[in-house]
């Protein structure tokens, strides 16, 4: 079965290759793969006491951040190993200061797994989430060293669970430990015959209490503000929640002001949110210069890395992608304690399925909705106040995966 499974990972390599010849994302891919093993050599060469950490892109990366600091704190002598397979996170994090090492992760032939482990010598290796690379995998296992899954969750549908998926079930029990989200995924674990499980919560949740308690103003926020402006930041939208959000703040008092940080700021993208929203007076982040930026009623944020930092300022907030492609990081914006909007598919996210059933987030299909909780937030404070106290409470409850992981990892 292994061999079955490192052909599919060779005709998977040849796609992106194709791939490469006609898109900038799977090109990247390639060419940040090409000197890979030469870089490690150089960068690993008389390091000691590695310790390898495995992110898909940058939330996962976000998520595990935490944990490296921690790890770090508590053994000063590593060096932190940071690989991505995507080019979404390794392009934006290849310089951070967490990792000592940060480099795409090779495709997982047995050639590439093999000659990673033995030029890296990891004492351990951490995957954040999930990530299921059964070559590597196999090669930890094979070297004696302890690997595992962080904030990791499970569901049935997944193929683990079904009968076509035993292989993948036995690689799986190879691992040291699974650090779980919930119970669920543990009880899934346990239905494998995998016991070496602990629920220890997410570490996003260190993460954004982290960021929340950082001493920071920005600026242009507070100048976009005004004196009297309830904001509503909008975090990773796309085109539908951009239209709703269009059709919402053509209905509310001009007091209301609206920040988008789109997830894709390419030029053309950026464009037409401007078109769509060409009835209000609009600016660019990327434009703002020695503005008047008081006088817009619209900011878009036309780059990345300070979208965590934004929600600081929210009256409400709004989050992306659960209208088609997947919900976005809540977290970030419920630390701060503020109402959450998003659309209707979210059920695969525990932390926006728990929050929604505690009445501090909302699901909502049309911008109706939403309306009507802004127009009763505007009217009674004590309501508006009860979710925002729901929010942050949700976030403090949740503290400490981090500390329960370093527990059993050492």
């Amino acid at each position: 079965m292994r061999f079955l499974y490192s052909i599919g990972i060779l005709f998977y390599n040849a796609a992106i290759h194709l791939a490469a010849l006609f898109n900038y994302k799977a090109r990247q891919w390639v060419q940040g793969r090409r000197h890979c093993f030469d870089f490690l050599q150089e960068k690993c060469q008389g390091k000691e006491h590695i310790v390898w950490f495995h992110s898909a892109s940058l939330g996962e990366f976000e998520q595990g951040k935490p944990l490296m600091q921690l790890y770090r704190t508590q053994h000063p002598e590593c060096t932190i190993l940071a690989t991505f397979f995507s080019p979404s996170g390794y392009e934006i994090k290849k310089n951070d200061p967490t990792a000592d090492i940060v480099c795409y992760l090779p495709i997982d032939s047995p050639h590439n797994a093999k000659r990673f482990i033995a030029i890296t010598h990891p004492e351990k290796a951490i995957f954040v989430k999930y990530e299921f690379w059964f070559n590597y995998m196999h090669q930890l296992k094979k070297n004696d060293i302890p690997f595992y899954y962080i904030s990791a969750i499970f569901r049935p549908s997944q193929y683990f669970f079904k009968p076509i998926g035993r292989w993948f079930a036995q690689q799986l029990a190879t691992c040291s430990y699974f650090f779980v989200q919930n119970n669920e995924s543990k009880k899934l674990l346990n239905s494998i015959h995998i016991d070496q499980v602990k629920i220890a919560g997410d570490t996003r949740f260190d993460r954004v209490y982290d960021i929340a308690n950082q001493n920071y103003e920005l600026d242009f926020v507070r100048q976009f503000a005004g004196n009297d402006s309830k904001l509503i930041i909008a975090g990773s939208s796309w085109e539908p929640d951009e239209k709703l959000l269009k059709q919402l703040l053509e209905k509310l008092p001009e007091n209301y002001k609206l920040i988008l940080a789109p997830h894709v700021i390419d030029a053309k993208h950026i464009e037409q949110i401007k078109e769509l929203y060409q009835d209000f007076p609009t600016i660019c982040y990327s434009e703002k210069g020695q503005k008047n930026l008081s006088s817009y009623r619209v900011l878009i944020i036309d780059t990345i890395g300070i979208l965590s930092k934004i929600y600081k300022y929210s009256y409400i907030s709004y989050i992306g992608g659960a209208f088609e492609t997947g919900l976005h990081n809540i977290l970030e914006a419920a630390v701060f304690g503020v109402p959450l909007f998003f659309g209707p598919h979210y059920s695969k996210f525990n932390e926006a399925v728990q929050l929604v059933a505690l009445k501090g987030a909302f699901s909502i299909n049309t911008y109706e909705e939403m309306l009507q909780k802004c127009e009763l937030y505007g009217q009674n404070q004590d309501a508006y106040a009860a979710v925002c106290h729901i929010c942050k409470s949700f976030v403090q409850e949740n503290l400490g995966s981090c500390q329960k992981i370093m527990e059993i990892i050492g």
